[in-house]
Parts: C-alpha cells; structure tokens; sequence
C-alpha cells in the first residue's frame, strides 16, 4: 500500500511510502485490540482506594446496650457496619490491576489497529521537518495546510523533539509519542495518524520481528 508524503505547507512532495501490507494491511483480530487496550488501561490504575473494615478502626469497646430486652437487635460493637461511623462491609482495598499479555498478540493488536486506519484512510505521512523554537501556531499551521485541523490526531515521531512536543501541550486534540512507544489504544483513541516519514520504518522493523 502507497500513500503520499507531504510538507509541512500540505503540499504533495511527489514522493510515495510503501506501507507494508504485513504491518497496514492484516486481516484485524478485535479480540486481541480489545486484550490489549484493557490491558493499557488496566496498567494505568493507580489501584490505592482502600475503605475502613473493622479492624482497621479505632472505637470505643463498650457494649452498646444490654443484650436482652431492648425489643431490637443485639449490638456488641461500635465497629459494626450497620453502626453510624462504623466500618464498611467488602469495601474496596488496595491493589494491582495490571496483567500480561503475550508479545505477538500485543503485536497482532497494533497491527490490526494500524489496519483499520489504512483501510480507512486515516493515515498521513509528513516530511521529517523540525520548529526552531516552540510554537503551537506553527503546529496548528501544519494541520490546517494538511486539512485535519478539526480531527483527533495521533502524531508520531521517529525519534524525540523536544519543540515538537511543546508546540502541542495545549492542544487538545494532538498527543504526540514515539513510534517505539506506540499503542493500540492510542491508536484507536485517535481519528487520523499523523507520521514523520522517518517513523514508518520504526514502526516496521519493531512489528516485524
């Protein structure tokens, strides 16, 4: 599969990348994105609420009330669930949501994310290009001349740019990443696929192996 190579300007340099079809043209596996995306997800839960359960609390041993005669329940501890101020029964505690997945289904995944957008014609290819300094107007430039400027993009770098980066912190419709760090939720977190044409090849010689 061939797409077009731009400038910065949105211009056709004339110049055509070969995508290849074993990476931008598998038959999609949506279990394995959907694996992999939960996976994302999960790893990024900080997993730290806790609630009070009874032995974690400090009360007052009394008995409540006489055990006999009252006309109501029995009651033995202010540490008690139904108690006002009480502990709170099977409440969350503290723990590791993340898990594993296999690296070739993590591989699949991408690969059928990447998929989607080229069947789709979501994907871009830039000239590989730098800002002297950082400026958001001048990425904001970029996507208006390519015409995505109303899309959610993904734009992925060969290598890091630290102007690149800045330029896009206060958009909120770009995020920027590697293409070493690439992953299947971002890619489908996204509306178009923006690549510096330097990327391509990462991407590829990472998922071919």
């Amino acid at each position: 599969m061939e797409v077009a190579v731009y400038n910065i300007k949105g211009e056709d340099t004339g110049k055509k990348i070969e995508l290849k079809d074993s990476i931008f043209a598998v038959e999609p596996n949506d279990h394995s994105i959907y694996l992999d995306v939960k996976q994302f997800l999960a790893n990024r839960r900080q997993g730290t609420h806790k609630t009070k359960e009874v032995s974690d609390l400090t009360r007052s041993t009394k008995k409540i009330k006489r055990q006999k005669g009252t006309g109501t329940a029995r009651a033995g501890s202010a540490k008690s669930p139904v108690m006002i101020g009480g502990a709170r029964a099977f409440g969350p505690q503290p723990r590791d949501y993340s898990f594993k997945l296999n690296k070739k289904l993590k591989k699949l995944a991408r690969k059928s994310a990447l998929s989607y957008k080229a069947k789709d014609n979501k994907i871009f290819v830039v000239e590989d290009f730098n800002f002297e300094a950082p400026k958001t107007k001048d990425l904001i430039s970029v996507t208006t001349n390519l015409k995505i400027i109303d899309k959610k993009i993904l734009f992925v770098l060969s290598e890091a740019n630290k102007n690149i980066y800045l330029s896009s912190r206060n958009l909120k419709n770009i995020n920027v990443v590697l293409a070493s760090d690439l992953a299947t939720y971002q890619i489908m977190n996204s509306s178009v696929l923006l690549f510096v044409e330097g990327s391509v090849s990462v991407i590829e010689k990472i998922l071919e192996n």
